[in-house]
């Protein structure tokens, strides 16, 4: 009995097995069809110029093309709300920029949670600031643009593409640490504050490296630190904020890949490693560098948290200087 017994257990576990496996054969293959990867931003900005670089290598590591669509708007807020309303079956992600973590404190309705209606890739590199001034301007390090500002209240302005930028909330956190009061002058877009700063119209302006690198070189503006934590190998002379004596101020521009909340985590995972496979491209990291970005190989974990790092910050920083949108 107790062999018969067993003969039919085998006999059992044989037939599982013999109907699980073509099952398990059945199962589609995923992708099977073109990502679609939505970019918050317009074409030839610097969030479009990260994504048409890392989605060819997506595409390769999954085995399917993905596919740029733009979908600008209302600081990035138009892209955002299409993603987080998409299938969380891995054919639609999102590649955002750093004023994915600033809107929550900015926006006080969005049309989405930012927390709740998305989950990270991850983070594809950070773009570093560079504290610029005119070359009329007497500061020739951030020591005397200190004491400029400290001399008395609104003595220095400074020119952003417009309020809540990530020009403007740079300068915002620069006054915070510094304990300096100064007059914030916004524009309609970045060229336009940056073509007054050249003109010396506003002396100060915080822009992105990548950006303004050309006009550093050429003598039309001058350096005094970087935003990052280190200093940038195509800047190699420029001090950081820290090592000019103001620690606390670091902030950087970044990109970062979601999908919308409740995709798998088997999808996430695989997402995740196509991701990284295209940051590990020697033709990316090395348009990386030239952009002045530093690489991150992180996990969505990982990236999950360095976001809700950059969400505290930007919620502390616009409620200190009582940022508010016109």
């Amino acid at each position: 009995m107790p062999t018969l017994r067993i003969a039919r257990r085998v006999l059992a576990a044989c037939a599982i097995v013999a109907i699980a496996a073509p099952l398990a054969w059945a199962q589609p293959a995923w992708p099977k069809r073109p990502v679609t990867l939505v970019v918050t931003y317009p074409p030839g900005g610097g969030a479009d110029i990260v994504a048409r670089l890392v989605a060819p290598k997506m595409g390769e590591a999954l085995g399917q093309p993905v596919v740029i669509e733009n979908r600008p708007g209302a600081g990035g807020q138009i892209g955002a709300g299409y993603v987080a309303k998409a299938a969380p079956d891995g054919y639609t992600l999102m590649l955002d920029a750093s004023s994915f973590a600033a809107n929550p404190s900015l926006y006080p309705k969005l049309p989405y949670d930012s927390l709740k209606a998305f989950r990270p890739i991850g983070v594809i590199a950070q773009f570093p600031n560079v504290v610029l001034v005119n070359p009329s301007f007497p500061a020739r390090n951030v020591d005397e643009l200190l004491a400029v500002a400290r001399s008395h209240r609104n003595a220095v302005s400074f020119a952003s593409s417009g309020n809540g930028s990530a020009q403007h909330l740079a300068g915002a956190l620069f006054e915070s640490v510094a304990k300096v009061e100064m007059v914030h002058v916004p524009y309609k877009g970045g060229g336009p504050a940056l073509n007054d700063v050249i003109g010396g119209q506003v002396p100060l302006f915080f822009g992105n490296l990548a950006s303004t690198l050309g006009y550093v070189r050429a003598g039309k503006l001058r350096a005094l630190a970087l935003t990052s934590a280190h200093r940038s190998p195509i800047l190699p002379d420029v001090p950081t904020l820290a090592e000019a004596g103001l620690a606390g101020a670091e902030v950087s521009e970044w990109n970062a890949v979601f999908a919308p909340a409740g995709t798998p985590d088997a999808l996430v995972a695989k997402l995740a490693a196509a991701l990284q496979a295209a940051l590990d491209d020697p033709e990316v990291k090395t348009r990386i560098a030239q952009l002045g970005g530093e690489m991150q190989k992180t996990s969505p974990a990982a990236a999950q948290q360095f976001i809700q790092q950059q969400m505290a910050l930007w919620a502390r920083v616009i409620r200190e200087r009582h940022i508010a949108l016109e």
